[in-house]
């Protein structure tokens, strides 16, 4: 069973990944990361994660696909799995598809920026993006993404953006009837009676 990743864990798994790039001098890497690593990183919430999931690549303040993962990254993130018992695949691009169909607006000048050293820089989504994130999964899946939605505390104004941009995301009339249920089961039927 792959070792849990907690803050201390998290950190401590960057900094390997910027040593790992150190040592096999590849060029400086800038990851966006969302999902749970994100919260935990920021301290939005107080959990675990098993990965860390790459949204996108900053090249000189540009955001760009994070698909394919370069070789360098994949044998740098293979190497501190092996250091720390973490899962294979705990440093994924699984959310690149998400870049591809479009982020939030202003969701680069929100980002939270973290130095782990000279290869490694990483941009972690904000609070008001976590929520779109969120709203999005939890339609979908559920679980512990309903739960870091409330942990979040969203207001009533920052759920009806939200869903404004999952409905980009998904146009299906299912995933409209989806989300209005959701919001209504989670005790926020005004927001639901707006979309």
């Amino acid at each position: 069973m792959p070792a849990p990743i907690d803050h201390q864990a998290l950190t401590a798994a960057l900094h390997q990944l910027n040593e790992q790039l150190y040592l096999q001098d590849a060029p400086v890497v800038e990851l966006v990361v969302c999902g749970g690593s994100a919260l935990i990183a920021t301290g939005l919430v107080l959990r675990t994660t098993h990965d860390v999931d790459i949204l996108a690549f900053m090249d000189s303040r540009v955001l760009k696909d994070s698909e394919p993962l370069p070789d360098y990254l994949v044998l740098a993130a293979r190497n501190v799995a092996r250091n720390m018992g973490l899962a294979a695949d705990w440093l994924n691009n699984g959310p690149a598809s998400q870049f591809r169909l479009g982020l939030p607006e202003g969701i680069q000048e929100r980002l939270h920026r973290v130095v782990y050293g000279e290869r490694l820089v990483v941009h972690f989504i904000s609070r008001y993006d976590q929520i779109f994130f969120k709203t999005f999964a939890a339609v979908d899946r559920a679980g512990y993404h309903v739960s870091d939605l409330l942990a979040l505390k969203p207001t009533a104004a920052e759920l009806l953006a939200a869903a404004q941009w999952c409905l980009t995301q998904d146009v299906s009339e299912e995933f409209h009837a989806m989300i209005k249920i959701m919001f209504t089961q989670l005790g926020w039927p005004d927001v639901s009676q707006r979309l």
